[in-house]
């Protein structure tokens, strides 16, 4: 436990994508193109207004924004086909600092925990293919929760999950609804953003805004 945060921090939240991987940009390059198969062109430019939905909510916003009889479940097989394709054949990019971060809260003996609106399946094998499923105490993932972010549910049971208080764990984020949720669940929340900046009230919900994980690295370090 560090004593030199007040409330003392003994335990990590992390989110997935855009904050532990650079695939944002993949998942954008994904819905482009099942979009052009489906008759939906350039629907990569909607990721900039549904980063951090899990699946339901996604589903709300592409039938109210998209069209009301948008094809979800064609959608869905489409993108994950792409997705898988290009990380199998250019690799998965992890974020700076993400391994060096891990590893540290790990041997200094923060609890950890994953916070991800990706499904179970999905976010679990990413997680273990890339080696950092280890450093992890528990997840929740975004068909583990009723209602998505921006609300608190995620964060909530994430710190339950490590038997932390919410005052007691900070939360890792790279979209506006990530620190909302983290923020209603009473959580500090650092965001790192990716593709979105944060706007002033985004910002006044967060605790710091770091450009890396390498920034909450050196956090931790400096207050042992």
């Amino acid at each position: 436990m560090n004593h030199y945060f007040q409330p003392p921090i003994c335990g990590l939240v992390f989110d997935m994508d855009g904050l532990i991987f650079n695939s944002e940009r993949v998942v954008q390059r994904s819905w482009d193109w099942a979009g052009e198969v489906l008759g939906f062109p350039q629907l990569g430019e909607q990721i900039y207004h549904t980063i951090g939905f899990n699946a339901k909510r996604r589903e709300v916003f592409f039938r109210e924004t998209v069209s009301p009889d948008f094809p979800m479940d064609d959608f869905n097989i489409l993108t994950r086909k792409r997705y898988r394709e290009i990380i199998e054949g250019e690799g998965l990019e992890k974020k700076p600092g993400v391994e060096e971060l891990l590893a540290y809260a790990s041997e200094g003996g923060y609890k950890i925990a994953l916070a991800t609106s990706s499904s179970s399946g999905h976010a679990g094998r990413l997680m273990e293919e890339q080696g950092l499923l280890k450093y992890f105490n528990s997840a929740v993932f975004g068909d583990m929760v009723t209602e998505g972010k921006p609300n608190p549910e995620i964060y909530q049971k994430a710190c339950q999950g490590l038997g932390v208080s919410p005052a007691n764990a900070l939360a890792l984020e790279d979209s506006p609804s990530g620190i909302r949720s983290a923020a209603a669940a009473g959580m500090r929340a650092i965001m790192i953003p990716d593709l979105v900046e944060p706007d002033e009230q985004v910002l006044e919900l967060a605790w710091r805004r770091y450009d890396s994980l390498f920034d909450v690295l050196s956090l931790l370090k400096e207050g042992k």
